[in-house]
């Protein structure tokens, strides 16, 4: 069978930003370096109060492909904004959408190498350079019934330069509207966090997802980590970590549609994310304070997690 070879003006990067013009400035700048170049650019503005309007305005005569540019009334996390930015992408009848947020730039041939997999999968997660030049480590595997990250899954390629994954990144997510019009829309009601693992898992089983040996992105923001060797644990915030265990309600239920849910290896899961965030309370941050979100993220993902009401996000209709 011949595939049709891939096409960039078909592909749309998608960005979302909130309050940080400067990064953003930074990932534009990028894509003016890019050759070739994608189709379109989506950003999707998360109601910043800052000069975003007026840096976004000001790369229009020169970033060399179509903007469109949407800002919205209220923040709605990365999970509404990276919502929002596949539905524009779809509806301005996208083939391929590129999903990234404003802390990355993205490397001059990186849609080249990207489009070099597109005529195999359609699903791909390319690879990206940490703040410091290193190697960016991605857990692409998850244990499915915990519905947790695999820490250690293997970090190597062999000669095909690809490993199948069945988990995603919206920095770097590269999907086909076939995949899309199948799964539906990212899950705005996630806010933040989980809401990419979700999409990623998703696509795995509609279709071969891979991440491939391809660097594509570069990451702009320095985070405080915490060394472990073969990967890294970021700080975080007191919002995430009441999103973290939060949206295991939401998790849960997507499992449950699925036929994938097992109460008592899904509760180890979670389990093991509450003692991985206060490990990353102790050792990142050196503190304990922040202990209260993930109890009241808990609390509240109970009552989620009892509402018999609760739908997936639907099919769309090519």
């Amino acid at each position: 069978m011949t595939h049709a070879p891939f096409d960039p003006a078909s592909a749309t990067i998608v960005i979302v930003t909130f309050n940080r013009s400067h990064l953003l400035t930074g990932l534009l700048e990028s894509i003016t370096a890019m050759e070739p170049k994608p189709g379109h650019v989506v950003i999707i503005d998360n109601a910043s109060s800052d000069d975003t309007t007026e840096v976004v305005d000001s790369f229009r005569p020169r970033l060399g492909t179509e903007l469109v540019y949407r800002r919205l009334d209220t923040n709605t996390g990365g999970s509404g904004g990276f919502s929002e930015g596949m539905r524009t992408a779809y509806e301005i009848g996208s083939e391929w959408i590129w999903m990234m947020d404003d802390d990355v730039e993205v490397v001059p041939d990186g849609l080249a190498k990207m489009g070099k997999w597109a005529p195999r999968f359609k699903s791909i997660q390319g690879r990206r350079y940490d703040y410091d030049g290193s190697e960016f480590y991605w857990q692409y595997r998850i244990a499915e019934r915990m519905g947790i990250p695999i820490p250690f899954a293997p970090s190597g390629f062999d000669a095909s330069g690809y490993k199948e994954m069945n988990s995603g990144c919206f920095e770097g997510m590269f999907i086909h509207r076939s995949i899309v019009t199948q799964i539906g829309l990212p899950d705005h009601r996630f806010f933040i966090y989980w809401d990419d693992q979700m999409y990623g898992w998703l696509a795995s089983r509609k279709t071969t997802a891979v991440i491939v040996d391809e660097f594509v992105l570069r990451r702009t923001r320095e985070i405080k980590q915490w060394d472990m060797g073969i990967r890294h644990m970021n700080a975080s915030s007191n919002a995430y970590r009441f999103y973290i265990m939060r949206n295991r309600a939401y998790i849960k239920h997507y499992y449950r549609i699925h036929d994938n849910y097992n109460p008592v290896l899904f509760g180890l899961g979670t389990s093991m994310t509450f003692a991985k965030e206060l490990i990353r309370l102790l050792f990142v941050e050196r503190t304990v304070r922040g202990t209260s979100n993930l109890f009241r993220g808990l609390k509240e993902g109970g009552k989620l997690g009892r509402d018999r009401s609760w739908t997936p996000m639907p099919a769309l209709e090519d």
